[in-house]
């Protein structure tokens, strides 16, 4: 028998309306409520540990201090990012948008690799997901109590338990709201502001709106996100390929499947390793029988194989029967191929672009100068007859103390002279807008256009010295 994994795409289709008048009718099936089953093993084990490693990186690391500051702060108002020990400006976007690239060709890698591991145990639908059915495990008891609950009439115990369970998952909301805004607005102050009930309104929306969306899509919506709203699940199979790592069913050793006793011989009832359990649907997330072959619905979590595994150990029989495995392998019995050009270039791709991302950061200097010249007049002729020209020097301190700055000129001929504040002190994250005038005697100039440099000198840190070019304007030359 094949084991070649077909595809099959489980969508709800229209159902047929038998009654021509019957117009009013639904045209797709109503959503069926899925309950999944706990189970434990390996893989479980892998889940919690992405799951609480998530967990504890979004709500702890809004309160790591870093030089007397949130470690993590991105202050929209005074326009700085402050990420550990490095302070990013608007003007470091590129930076930005250098590192979703790499996160990009991360996720790209890591799904030739071996699919949807993502989503399956770090994704935070995945992960708040399954908070949210565990806060439901403990108030509503396991699968087979909460279905019965579902179909129970209103009484006392069920409206008790609801109430524990919404109102949990209300509370995990709120917090989740809290810590999402609590890396815009420092989270020591927004903690004072919530208990002194002084919240602006931008800070009371963005909570109340996060609130809504987990409660929403981690206690009600669910699979649906990852079934019809997330696209990573539509576009994963141009990423995979007969060699890519997929939660799999052994048709071969599975079939023909059927019930049968302990200790019975399948061999002796021409029936496959699958007893037809079902528990591998039980468990699933998102509702499927993997035993139907891979479709877009499947998250890679594994809780199939961990449900299987612990079927085949009270039957006696090998694990495997579902398993992470390869198109190739299962259909031709190749061994497993990881190191594959495919996968190979997004690595040597991801490996030169960490490097220039590490190094481009290594050698950032963190100040930054933007002069712009007088655009008024070309020059003016001073009360003495000196020539002059007029500039705003920008000036950036992008670091995370205070600096002791000097500003100097190179380019004119000798004699020109720097007037304005030459010499200033910024403190950490500060920009000032400085005026300076350059004046030079005419006879001294003999080229109409004179391309300077402003220098700004860190007397406490010289490498860290930066330059900006612009041009000096003099009268045509007679």
């Amino acid at each position: 028998m094949s084991s070649k994994i077909p595809s099959q795409d489980n969508t709800p289709q229209p159902v047929k309306m038998h009654h021509p008048t019957a117009a009013s009718a639904d045209l797709y099936e109503k959503r069926r409520k899925i309950q999944p089953r706990y189970t434990s093993g390996l893989f479980e084990i892998w889940r919690n540990i992405g799951a609480w490693s998530v967990l504890g990186f979004y709500f702890l690391t809004a309160w790591l201090t870093w030089d007397g500051r949130q470690a993590l702060l991105f202050d929209l108002p005074n326009r700085h990012f402050y990420i550990f020990g490095w302070t990013f400006w608007p003007q470091d976007f590129i930076l930005l948008s250098w590192l979703l690239i790499i996160a990009a060709f991360g996720l790209f890698a890591v799904t030739v690799l071996a699919g949807r591991v993502w989503c399956g145990y770090t994704c935070p639908q995945t992960v708040w997901t399954k908070i949210f059915l565990m806060i439901e495990r403990l108030a509503e008891g396991d699968r087979n109590t909460r279905m019965r609950l579902d179909k129970a009439p209103l009484s006392l115990n069920k409206i008790i338990r609801r109430g524990i369970k919404h109102l949990s998952w209300l509370l995990i909301s709120l917090a989740t709201g809290i810590a999402f805004v609590g890396y815009f607005t420092p989270i020591h102050i927004l903690m004072q502001e919530i208990v002194h009930q002084t919240l602006g309104p931008a800070e009371s929306f963005w909570i109340g709106f996060f609130t809504v969306a987990t409660y929403l899509n981690a206690g009600w919506l669910r699979e649906q996100i990852c079934m019809y709203m997330c696209p990573y699940g539509r576009f994963q199979s141009v990423m995979f390929d007969r060699d890519t790592l997929i939660v799999s069913y052994d048709h071969a050793r599975g079939e023909p499947r059927g019930s049968r006793r302990r200790d019975a011989d399948p061999s002796a009832q021409h029936l496959g390793d699958c007893i037809d359990c079902e528990l591998c649907v039980q468990v699933c997330p998102t509702g499927i029988d993997i035993r139907d072959g891979l479709q877009f619905q499947c998250i890679a979590c594994a809780a199939c194989i961990d449900a299987c595994d612990s079927v085949m150990d009270q039957m006696g029989y090998d694990r495997g029967l579902v398993r992470y495995s390869t198109e190739n392998a299962l259909e031709h019995g190749k061994p497993i191929h990881i190191l594959r050009p495919r996968l190979l270039g997004y690595a040597a791709v991801m490996t030169v672009m960490v490097s220039l991302f590490v190094y481009t950061l290594s050698t950032r200097v963190p100040m930054g100068i933007d002069v712009i010249r007088d655009r008024n007049a070309l020059y003016r002729e001073s009360s003495e007859g000196m020539i002059e020209n007029s500039y705003v020097l920008n000036i950036m301190n992008k670091s995370q103390e205070t600096e002791h700055l000097e500003i100097d000129l190179s380019g004119m001929p000798q004699g020109a002279q720097l007037e304005g504040r030459q010499q200033l002190t910024l403190a950490p994250g500060e920009m000032r807008s400085v005026t300076e005038t350059v004046e030079d005697d005419p006879s001294e100039l003999k080229e109409r256009e004179i391309p300077i440099e402003f220098h700004l000198i860190n007397k406490d840190h010289p490498q860290q010295n930066v330059d900006s070019t612009s041009r000096f304007f003099a009268p045509s030359s007679p």
